[in-house]
């Protein structure tokens, strides 16, 4: 008899020598204290001998079953694992009342250690090879079993023209659940979505976790049917959205998918899985949280990736980068007040790379970290060195990524960074984004805080962006909201722009917050701004973006600036849009 997974039935594995009808009785009968023979020797433990069926209590509610097939004495004993688990039982039935001789009981004693020995080391196999072809948390298939499977899936498909289909999935910013939740919580999450994709695909299909937050299903036997295929992705996608509860705290899961289909986008398993890798990226550069489907160009754009990438390792370890300052205007003073320090990466080969196309590639690759932290210290030194100088004394704004602000210890960095320098914190400032914020308010409104303590201003970056709690922003420690460019592009015809700038005007000066609008490029932006009471200013029609040794040649040409109301041409677009002679 075989001990079910609950431990609470016993199923009948092998009886050759009874009655069938009897053998089939025997499937399901419970674990217990007075369950006949079997279910009483699991129950105990121990070997069970009734010599007379008829007249045992532990047969009460079941001995009309043997008695009909003229069984009268059952003796079991159960064959347990080196731990003293119950692994099985073995039994024997006489058609007369009689208990075991001793070697009779011999015998089975020793029958029974030795099924244990053979039992015990036929689970190991299966466990090992169970562990070797599975993930060990999700208990889904893995990396090897997919590289079994797949080259099946598709010999099966060439074979009988069926499509199969590899969906690439990665989750969004995962690694923040781990930071701010710890990584139960995540290994909760992680077998949670793993146990909602299996409920969405077909026997015949496969739920693969390739390691830490990557999965990949494969659709097999489909009909080349490009609208159901999608469908099946977005059930997917719809199904991990659902809100988890993780440690009391409400968690959806945003990820990216890439799906690449046999024979159109590869016929061979690692082709496939390559390309829906391609695709996946693809969605995460779209924009995170979507699908794509597979595109030729994406291989190439991920072969320009991965050695983009190798590049940006090189860049960190040679400080191949740069900074750049825009001014920031106080339109009640006509006087730059605060300086923008701006990432570019010189590379020796691709001349100036955008910081748009390789601070994503930083953020997914963890090395933000370290090219944040240069900025940071080059900033500062850089005003410190202006300062020393004597110029007058402004602040510099750095940004601060999301994963810089989560991952990283930020308030250590900031302290070496103002220690290094010599800079008084007063003219340091942080840029935040709504969306690093609003992923975990708590957490960061006490690193916030300790940032104060310093005496770093911090501002809110790309404000009206991020669909921001208005409740939590009334107790975020800031002392500025940046209005993002978004909003002051189409100032001049756009109604809905006007009203939500003015808005965000209104709402900073009851918050006692100072307001600044990036993006300005026209008088009209300008005009409009001032009616309003904007504090400041920044964007194009002020000035680009410089080089240190440009931005204090400004100082060095003029030594008090008025507002210039004129649009710049490429001739003087660094000159700040001032034409008076002092700063």
């Amino acid at each position: 008899m075989l001990v079910d997974d609950t431990k609470s039935q016993l199923r009948c594995v092998a009886a050759p020598n009874l009655p069938a009808a009897f053998t089939k009785l025997l499937d399901c009968i419970p674990v217990g204290e007075r369950a006949g023979s079997c279910g009483t020797a699991v129950y105990r433990r121990e070997a069970v001998v009734v010599s007379d069926i008829m007249h045992d209590p532990l047969w009460d509610e079941y001995r009309h079953v043997p008695l009909a097939h003229g069984l009268r004495s059952c003796w079991s004993m159960p064959i347990l694992s080196h731990q003293n688990n119950v692994l099985r039982t073995f039994a024997l039935y006489s058609e007369v009342p009689r208990e075991p001789t001793t070697v009779e009981l011999d015998l089975v004693t020793t029958s029974v250690r030795l099924a244990g020995l053979a039992i015990e080391r036929n689970l190991a196999e299966e466990r090992i090879g169970f562990m070797a072809h599975h993930d060990a948390l999700t208990g889904l298939p893995n990396r090897t079993l997919l590289q079994e499977r797949l080259p099946r899936a598709l010999l099966d498909a060439e074979r009988l023209g069926h499509w199969v289909s590899v969906v690439f999935i990665d989750f969004d910013n995962f690694k923040v659940v781990n930071d701010s939740l710890g990584h139960s919580a995540g290994d909760g999450l992680l077998k949670a979505a793993a146990q909602r994709m299996q409920k969405l695909v077909a026997p015949t299909d496969l739920v693969v976790r390739l390691g830490g937050d990557e999965f990949v299903i494969v659709f097999t036997q489909q009909s080349p049917d490009t609208d159901a295929l999608v469908g099946k992705v977005r059930a997917i996608r719809n199904a991990l959205a659902e809100t988890i509860d993780i440690n009391g705290y409400d968690y959806r899961i945003a990820c990216s998918m890439g799906v690449a289909s046999y024979p159109n986008d590869g016929t061979d398993a690692d082709t496939l899985i390559a390309n829906a890798d391609a695709a996946m990226y693809r969605a995460k550069e779209s924009g995170r949280d979507r699908y794509k489907l597979y595109a030729p160009d994406f291989s190439a754009e991920l072969q320009e990736r991965f050695l983009l990438l190798e590049s940006l390792k090189v860049a960190v370890a040679r400080s191949e980068f740069t900074l750049v300052y825009q001014p920031q205007v106080k339109l009640s003073t006509n006087t730059v007040f605060a300086a923008e320090a701006l990432i570019r990466w010189c590379h020796p080969q691709l001349g100036s790379v955008p910081a748009g196309r390789f601070i994503p590639l930083a953020e997914e690759s963890g090395l933000i970290g370290p090219i944040g932290d240069w900025a940071l210290r080059e900033a500062c030194r850089q005003n410190k060195a202006w300062q020393d100088a004597g110029h007058p004394k402004i602040v510099v704004c750095v940004n601060v990524s999301a994963r810089q602000f989560h991952e990283n210890d930020l308030v250590a960095s900031v302290v070496s960074a103002l220690d290094a320098s010599g800079l008084e914190s007063e003219y340091l400032e942080l840029e935040l984004t709504e969306g690093l914020i609003m992923r975990d308010v708590p957490r960061a409104i006490q690193t916030m805080k300790q940032l104060r303590s310093l005496g770093v201003s911090l501002a809110i970056n790309d404000f009206g962006t991020g669909y921001s709690n208005l409740s939590a922003l009334k107790d975020l420690p800031v002392s500025r909201l940046k209005i993002d460019r978004s909003f002051i592009a189409d100032l001049s015809s756009n109604e809905s722009d006007r009203a939500v700038t003015a808005a965000i005007i209104s709402l900073g000066q009851k918050l006692k917050l100072d307001i600044v609008a990036e993006g300005v490029e026209t008088l009209e932006q300008l005009e409009f701004l001032r009616e309003n009471n904007c504090d400041g200013v920044q964007g194009y029609y002020f000035g680009r973006p410089v080089s240190a040794v440009e931005f204090e040649a400004s100082w060095d040409r003029n030594r008090s600036f008025s507002l210039d109301t004129r649009p710049l041409s490429s001739e003087d677009s660094h000159s700040f849009g001032y034409r008076s002679s002092e700063y």
